[in-house]
């Protein structure tokens, strides 16, 4: 199954009551993606879990957008492995193509770019973070319909952020940023306050990128462990789930 590809210069305006939900997201090839997963992890087993992220990712927003009030979208690199996400997808997801040369430049561009198609509003999301419980896209969405401008931000553990909402592509969360650090969600949060737009913190959450945080999502699915940080639990995060059972030898 192929998904149709947004292009911010054909608005459908009959987007204008929903928010974009979209992933953040490369196209699933091998020394590629989850990098930083090898070791302990080969680069054909990161490919692999990054596609079962993807699977667990999409499939939570798609629980979310089954009222009409968002839609899921990937917004991909590099242009020209749209196939790779062929099947991968649930119905109902569209594709659009990142552009750009900064992280921050490209999730400004991003959007930007689903603002220009027509949506109301727009999270953008990592790709990292299968089990994001889905309570917590529904209030971000829900934030964004209210009157008023404001940013939804969801930390995590690292520092860093799962999400950011907005209605406008507002510049100042992007700008100056020390990505990849510890710093990414003080900073951004500081470049809201600083730009008087009304901030809306999500509940913290982490992000799968290394051994250590590989082991924790362990814990979590295959252990039944509580996060330390957690408010509620987990998604169920099942494609993933079943790869960390097979890979550690865990029936579930």
């Amino acid at each position: 199954m192929s998904y149709p590809i947004l292009r911010p210069t054909h608005r459908d305006e009959t987007l204008g009551t929903r928010c974009a939900l979209a992933v953040m997201a490369k196209a699933p090839r091998p020394g590629r993606v989850k990098t930083r997963l090898s070791p302990p992890l080969t680069m054909e087993q990161s490919a692999a879990l990054n596609v079962c992220f993807l699977r667990d990712t999409t499939q939570n927003i798609a629980d979310v957008t089954i009222n009409g009030t968002s839609r899921g979208v990937i917004s991909y690199t590099p242009v020209g492995d749209e196939h790779l996400f062929d099947g991968l997808l649930p119905d109902g997801f569209a594709l659009i193509a990142q552009r750009g040369d900064g992280f921050g430049e490209r999730l400004l561009t991003s959007a930007l770019d689903l603002l220009s198609c027509g949506f109301g509003s727009v999270c953008l999301i990592d790709s990292d973070s299968p089990t994001v419980p889905v309570s917590f896209y529904r209030r971000a969405v829900e934030e964004l319909r209210k009157p008023g401008d404001r940013i939804v931000l969801g930390g995590s553990e690292d520092g860093g952020y799962y999400l950011i909402g907005m209605k406008s592509p507002h510049p100042e969360p992007f700008a100056g940023i020390h990505w990849s650090t510890s710093k990414v969600y003080e900073e951004t949060v500081d470049a809201i306050h600083h730009a008087n737009i009304e901030l809306i913190e999500l509940p913290k959450w982490y992000d799968v990128d290394d051994g250590n945080t590989l082991s924790l999502l362990r814990e979590e699915l295959l252990d039944g462990k509580v996060l330390p940080f957690a408010e509620t639990e987990g998604y169920f995060a099942p494609h993933s789930r079943e790869f960390l059972g097979n890979l550690f030898g865990v029936k579930r």
